[in-house]
Order: structure tokens, then C-alpha cells, then sequence
């Protein structure tokens, strides 16, 4: 299974709101990060990251435009990230993604967005 296959499997996790499913997939000492945001190291640090984020979600569909994986195995995906939020917000962030594997799993995650995607009017 080539890596970029173990991340589209990644985002059906966060298609299901799968918390468990998707630390699943980051290895220990894994990194996460949001680049506008601090980033996130550990299992820890990211599933109260996650479970915060998605405890708010009724729904969350990413649509991958552009994915590409280069020869050292690091997937490459521009997407569209679109959640339906508890409060009624729609929320469609363009994201530009870089996963970092190794042995099955992701050691570093970046997204790259616009956090006035996020931000309440």
C-alpha cells in the first residue's frame, strides 16, 4: 500500500469522525501542525486537539483536488477541508497538506490554510 493510499484511508477517519481512527494512523512523537497555529507533538497534544475540534462537527467531507506523493514517500494533497458545525457554521477551508510517513504511519503532518477560513464572522 503505497502512503499516499494509508492518508486517503486517513481521511476517511476524519470523514467518520473517527478520533480514535485517526490518531490511529500518527506514529509516536508524531508532529501536527496548522501553521498558523503552535505545533502539536504526541499523541496526546493532538487527540485533545482533534477530539476539541471535532466535538463541535456534525459532519466534515474533505475534498482532495490535487494529491501527489513524491519518491521519498511524502504525500502531498491540496484539498477543500468543509465541516458542518454544531452552531449551524459551514465551514470550507482551502488547505494545502504535507504528510510525512514512515513505516505505515504519519511522523509529521502540516496544513497550510488562511485561519479567516475558521474565524467566526
Amino acid at each position: 500500500m503505497s502512503n499516499a493510499d494509508t492518508i486517503t484511508r486517513f481521511i476517511a477517519a476524519w470523514e467518520r469522525l473517527d478520533i480514535d481512527g485517526i490518531l490511529s494512523f500518527f506514529a509516536e512523537g508524531a508532529t501536527y501542525h496548522n501553521v498558523p497555529m503552535a505545533p502539536l507533538v504526541g499523541h496526546g497534544p493532538i487527540r485533545g486537539f482533534v477530539a476539541q475540534f471535532l466535538g463541535g462537527a456534525v459532519s466534515a467531507a474533505f475534498e482532495v483536488r490535487n494529491s501527489a506523493e513524491t519518491a521519498q514517500g511524502v504525500v502531498l494533497n491540496e484539498r477543500i477541508d468543509r465541516f458542518v458545525m454544531k452552531d449551524g457554521r459551514q465551514l470550507a477551508i482551502p488547505v494545502m497538506g504535507v504528510f510525512e510517513l514512515a513505516d505505515g504511519k504519519i511522523t509529521a503532518w502540516r496544513d497550510y490554510f488562511d485561519m479567516k477560513a475558521i474565524s467566526p464572522a
